[in-house]
C-alpha cells in the first residue's frame, strides 16, 4: 500500500502506511520534528493532532512552534499540566473541564479544599516541575465503556458524564508520562517540555455546565505563550488593565457608583451624568443631520406586545415582570417592539420612507449575579437606540448611511480601529428560513458592495434577524462589541406594518435595528479605560480647575472662576489652603485637562500658567487665549489639546 502526503511546495512524502504529521515531519528532518506541534489538512484552518494518521491523498501543513497557529495547542497542553499539579497536590480534586479561551485557558476543579490566590504560586511550583520532567503526551483511544470503567476507578464522575453525553463508541485520552490521564480530543504538544512560558492569573468560582442547579467549582484561569517574552508583554498589558479598570476609574474621577439596594444599577454622580449627557448631545446633534426623529415611548406594555414581537418565546428568560390590576406586564428590554406598536400609529406612504426613530429609553434586562461587571454587565441602561423603517430598494443607502454615521463618530471619539462581523441566524429564531436566507444575503451584499472587510460570525445573529456587529479594539487591543446592525423582516410581519406603494397597494416595510454606541453604560465602561480616564475636554466633567499659589490670588481666581463659567465652561477653584504640589496631585488624579496655576506673576500680567495632565506646562498664556482655545476645542469637540497644538 503506497500512501502519498502531498505538502504545501506541491511536494509528495509516500509511505506504506498511514503516517502521522510527527512522522512526516520525521522524513523531512528530525529538527523539523522536535517543534511539530500539530497540523492543517486539506486547507481546513483547525489544527489537529499531530499523532493522528493522515489517509493517502492528504494535503498537509506541518504546525510548528513558529506558527502562531500553535499557539492554542500549548494553551491546551498547559491545561491539562495545571490539572495534573493540582491532583499531585491535592489528590481527592475531581477534574472537570480545561478549555482554552481567547488569551489563555482555564480548568475547572471539584476540590474540598479552597484554592486562594497564594496556592496559585504554589501549584505553579509543581508545573514547572512536571515540564521540566519532559513527560511524553501520549494518545489513546478506548471505548467508551473501557475508558467510563477507568475514570470510574478513579473517582472521576464528571469524566463519566462526559463520555455519555459524547455518546460514541470510543474516545480518546491523553496520557502525560506513567500515570495522569485526561478525556481530550487534543490536540497537544508532545511532551510537555514543549511549554515554554506560562503563569496562572487568578482563581473564580463557577458551576458545572455552567447550570446554577448543578455542583459549584472552582476554576483556576492561566495563560501560556511560545516563549517568555511574549508572557512578559502580554503581563504587563494586564497590569495596564488593571490600572485602567474602569470601576477604580470611576471612583478616582467620582463618575459613578454602586448599591446593593440596586444589583446591576449604577448610581452616576452629577460629574458622571455630564458624560453621559454630553454623549447624548453629541448624537442628537448628528441625528439631526441624519433625518431621525427622536421619540419617547412607555416603560411597561402589557405581555401581550411581546407574545406578538415574539420576545416572550424568544427572550423570556431576560425580562422583568409585573400584575397590574390582574394583567401580566413586562418592563421593556428593548425598543423595537414599542417602536412598532409608534410605526402602526399613522399610516406611511412610499414617500414617508425611511422613516428613522431614535430613542434614549432605559431598558432593563435581567442578567445573572454572576456575571454583572461594573458599568459593562448592568441590568438597566439606555442605548443609542435607533429603528429604520424603510422600503427594500433603500436598505443599501440606509446600510451605507449608517456605516458613514458609525466611523465618524468613532473617528470624533478616537476609536479608529473596529472589526465589522456578519452574524448569522442563531439556533433559536422565529421565521422562515427563506426570510433568513433574503435578510443575511442583504446585508453581506452591503458590506461587500461598501468594500468593507468582514469576517462571518455563525449562529450569533438575533432572535429576529441577522446583523453586521461592531467590535471596536480598544488601546490595549482588546474587542468589544458596540455598535450593531441588524436586518429584521420578522417584526414587520408580525406586527403588520405597511406602506402604502407607488401603485397604491400595502407593502410591508423592512426594519433596520442599529445602535453606534450600543449600552451608553457599557460604552462608558469600555471608553474609561480605553482612554484611561482622560476623557477629550468636550467630556470632561471638569475642564479646568484654577490652582491658586496663596490667599492673595483669591480675588483675581474667583473673578476668572465666574468669567469661565458665564461662558459655560465647567470649572472648579480649589482654594484650600493646601500646597500646590498636593492640589496639582489631586487635579491629576481626576484626569482634570487643563490646571490654570495662578501666582503674583500671574496675578499682575493678566496671565495663566497652564499645566495639562500629560504634564505638559504653557507658561505666558493670556487669559483671553487660553479661553479662545478652550472654547475652539469643547465647540469642536477635539481630541487633542488646541493649547499645545497652536503652540507647536
Amino acid at each position: 500500500m503506497s500512501v502519498q502526503i502531498t505538502l504545501p511546495d506541491n511536494s509528495v512524502k509516500e509511505f506504506d502506511h498511514e503516517p502521522t504529521a510527527l512522522e512526516v515531519a520525521q522524513s523531512i528532518s528530525p529538527g523539523l520534528a522536535k517543534v511539530t506541534f500539530g497540523a492543517q489538512i486539506n486547507g481546513d484552518l483547525e489544527v489537529v493532532d499531530l499523532r493522528q494518521p493522515l489517509p493517502n491523498g492528504t494535503r498537509l501543513k506541518l504546525i510548528t512552534s513558529r506558527d502562531s497557529e500553535s499557539l492554542e495547542v500549548v494553551r491546551h497542553s498547559c491545561a491539562h499540566v495545571l490539572a495534573q499539579a493540582v491532583q499531585d497536590l491535592w489528590p481527592d480534586v475531581k477534574v472537570t473541564i480545561g478549555p482554552v479561551i481567547e488569551n489563555g485557558f482555564y480548568y475547572d476543579f471539584d476540590s474540598p479544599h479552597s484554592f486562594s490566590i497564594e496556592d496559585l504560586e504554589r501549584i505553579e511550583g509543581k508545573m514547572k516541575e512536571i515540564v521540566k520532567a519532559k513527560l511524553p503526551i501520549e494518545k489513546k483511544e478506548l471505548s467508551s465503556e473501557l475508558a467510563k470503567e477507568q475514570f470510574n476507578s478513579m473517582g472521576e464522575s464528571y469524566k463519566i458524564e462526559l463520555i455519555d453525553g459524547i455518546g460514541e463508541e470510543t474516545v480518546t485520552i491523553y496520557q502525560n508520562g506513567d500515570r495522569w490521564l485526561d478525556l481530550c480530543r487534543g490536540p497537544h504538544v508532545q511532551h510537555t517540555g514543549d511549554i515554554k512560558a506560562f503563569k496562572l492569573l487568578s482563581v473564580a468560582g463557577a458551576y458545572w455546565r455552567g447550570d446554577e442547579n448543578r455542583e459549584r467549582l472552582q476554576r483556576i484561569y492561566g495563560t501560556a505563550f511560545l516563549d517568555k517574552k511574549d508572557l512578559n508583554a502580554y503581563l504587563e498589558k494586564l497590569e495596564e488593565a488593571k490600572k485602567r479598570d474602569h470601576r477604580k476609574l470611576g471612583k478616582d474621577l467620582k463618575l459613578f457608583h454602586f448599591h446593593s439596594l440596586s444589583p446591576g444599577g449604577p448610581f452616576f454622580t452629577g460629574r458622571g451624568a455630564v458624560v453621559y449627557n454630553e454623549l447624548q448631545s453629541y448624537l442628537r446633534e448628528k441625528y439631526k443631520e441624519c433625518g431621525y426623529q427622536e421619540v419617547i415611548t412607555p416603560q411597561i406594555f402589557d405581555v401581550d406586545l411581546y407574545h406578538q414581537s415574539g420576545h416572550y418565546e424568544n427572550y423570556l428568560e431576560n425580562m422583568y415582570f409585573t400584575q397590574i390590576d390582574e394583567r401580566e406586564f413586562s418592563v421593556k428590554p428593548m425598543n423595537c417592539p414599542g417602536h412598532c406598536v409608534l410605526y402602526n400609529s399613522e399610516h406611511h406612504s412610499y414617500r414617508d420612507l425611511p422613516y428613522r426613530v431614535a430613542d434614549f429609553g432605559r431598558l432593563h434586562r435581567y442578567e445573572r449575579s454572576g456575571t454583572m461587571h461594573g458599568l459593562t454587565r448592568v441590568r438597566t441602561f439606555a442605548q443609542d437606540d435607533a429603528h429604520i423603517f424603510c422600503r427594500v430598494d433603500q436598505m443599501f443607502d440606509e446600510i451605507k448611511g449608517f456605516m458613514a454615521l458609525l466611523d465618524e463618530i468613532y473617528q470624533k471619539l478616537g476609536m479608529p480601529q473596529y472589526k465589522v462581523y456578519l452574524s448569522t441566524r442563531p439556533e433559536k429564531r422565529m421565521g422562515e428560513d427563506e426570510v433568513w436566507d433574503k435578510s443575511e444575503s442583504a446585508l453581506a451584499e452591503a458590506l461587500k458592495a461598501l468594500e468593507i472587510p468582514y469576517e462571518v460570525n455563525e449562529g450569533d445573529g438575533a432572535f429576529y434577524g441577522p446583523k453586521i456587529d461592531i467590535m471596536f479594539v480598544d488601546a490595549l487591543d482588546r474587542s468589544w462589541q458596540l455598535g450593531t446592525l441588524q436586518c429584521d423582516f420578522n417584526l414587520p410581519e408580525r406586527f403588520n406594518l405597511k406602506y402604502v406603494g407607488e401603485d397604491n397597494s400595502d407593502h410591508r416595510p423592512v426594519m433596520l435595528h442599529r445602535a453606534i454606541l450600543g449600552s451608553l453604560e457599557r460604552f462608558i465602561g469600555v471608553y474609561l479605560e480605553h482612554t484611561a480616564g482622560r476623557l477629550p475636554v468636550w467630556l470632561s466633567p471638569v475642564q479646568a480647575k484654577i490652582l491658586n499659589l496663596t490667599d492673595r490670588q483669591t480675588s483675581y481666581c474667583e473673578e476668572l472662576f465666574s468669567k469661565m463659567k458665564a461662558l459655560g465652561f465647567r470649572v472648579e477653584f480649589d482654594d484650600r489652603s493646601e500646597k500646590l504640589g498636593f492640589k496639582i496631585r489631586e487635579a491629576q488624579l481626576e484626569k482634570v485637562p487643563y490646571m490654570l496655576i495662578v501666582g503674583d506673576k500671574e496675578m499682575e500680567s493678566e496671565q495663566l500658567s497652564v499645566r495639562l495632565r500629560s504634564g505638559d506646562v504653557v507658561n505666558g498664556l493670556s487669559v483671553g487665549g487660553f479661553l479662545e482655545a478652550l472654547k475652539e476645542e469643547v465647540s469642536g469637540r477635539k481630541l487633542n489639546s488646541v493649547i499645545i497644538e497652536k503652540q507647536s
